[in-house]
């Protein structure tokens, strides 16, 4: 396993790095400490071609001036929350909208701006980088200080871990989740890409993609991916697009199967693996230039969306006593 520290230029006089993981079949992976992004993976087909499967910036620049969260660490809350307030302990919290009427993601200046420490690690069969970034009381209107450890792990058996923790003073919703968009083929579109998800349920929801409080079967629908289907199959007579949130069946504190991902043409597959309750399902439905739309679709393991407002899904209120702990584990083959 090779690590590599790289100078990627600074911001506000700190200095930004990225991070060349390398395992020994030559997979790939590359992280910056601004936003704690996951800038890109290389992988092989089932020829030997080498390719990037993920969308990425060739520069800093890019990902500063990035409105899509390309490969991002979101947070504090992954998703949306409704109109940008929630009431916690009897006190209403606001927090900052940028998507409509809602708050999206931490808001405009979340995680994903800042430039966290970092420090590599390496080992014989697995390296990688730890991130930490602590989150002031009030910072995007949260209540509580916040420290964040971010850990990704690349590992010589083709798997990219990427696990969080935070802890916090005052009660807070958290949900961290990866903001990676992911091309198999590394060109073109995602629509010939074939998708399960572990879910027999989904989120319906408003025309703010807020959650409607209930949880829906997707059998006999658009919606469902239980059966292996190519995305799309029916991603036209979904509005918009897909840009849902799944229950994943069984969830559990040990990471279980949430998706498998898998491109025809170069034969890579790529299956995710969570010990959350949901996966957001998106299917690149906003990206422009210089992407293309549907160039690239999101698995984001999660929290529900808009959860500190809807007392019947799973609670992401961490308490001073407790700690957030997720992990997300992207296994990859080629057949």
């Amino acid at each position: 396993m090779q690590v590599q520290q790289l100078d990627w230029g600074s911001m506000n006089n700190q200095k930004v790095s990225q991070f060349v993981l390398v395992n020994k079949n030559q997979m790939t992976a590359k992280i910056i400490n601004y936003g704690a992004i996951l800038v890109s993976l290389e992988m092989p087909d089932r020829n030997g071609k080498t390719d990037n499967i993920l969308l990425g910036y060739s520069n800093l620049a890019g990902y500063q001036n990035d409105s899509f969260f390309i490969g991002a660490t979101v947070g504090r809350y992954a998703n949306r929350i409704a109109r940008g307030r929630f009431t916690l302990d009897g006190k209403e919290c606001h927090l900052p909208i940028n998507d409509g009427p809602n708050h999206l993601h931490g808001g405009p200046d979340g995680f994903y701006k800042k430039v966290w420490e970092a420090k590599p690690f390496q080992e014989a069969d697995r390296g990688g980088v730890v991130l930490t970034y602590f989150s002031q009381d009030g910072e995007a209107g949260y209540p509580g200080n916040l420290n964040v450890k971010v850990t990704y792990c690349l590992t010589d058996h083709n798997e990219l871990k990427i696990d969080y923790e935070a802890t916090t003073d005052r009660a807070t919703p958290v949900n961290l989740t990866n903001h990676a968009y992911w091309n198999l083929a590394g060109k073109n579109t995602i629509k010939n890409h074939v998708l399960t998800l572990f879910a027999s349920r989904y989120l319906p929801v408003d025309e703010t993609a807020i959650p409607l409080g209930e949880l829906a079967p997707v059998q006999g629908t658009p919606m469902d991916f239980t059966v292996a289907k190519s995305i799309g199959q029916d991603l036209d007579s979904i509005p918009g697009g897909y840009d849902h949130c799944y229950a994943v069946d069984s969830p559990s504190d040990r990471a279980v199967p949430a998706a498998r991902l898998e491109d025809p043409d170069s034969g890579r597959i790529m299956n995710v693996l969570t010990t959350k309750p949901g996966i957001q399902f998106y299917s690149g439905n906003f990206l422009e230039d210089p992407f293309l739309k549907h160039g690239a679709c999101c698995l984001e393991t999660q929290y529900f969306p808009d959860s500190p407002n809807q007392p019947d899904f799973p609670s992401c209120i961490l308490l001073p006593e407790d700690v957030y702990q997720h992990a997300t584990i992207h296994r990859f083959d080629i057949e």
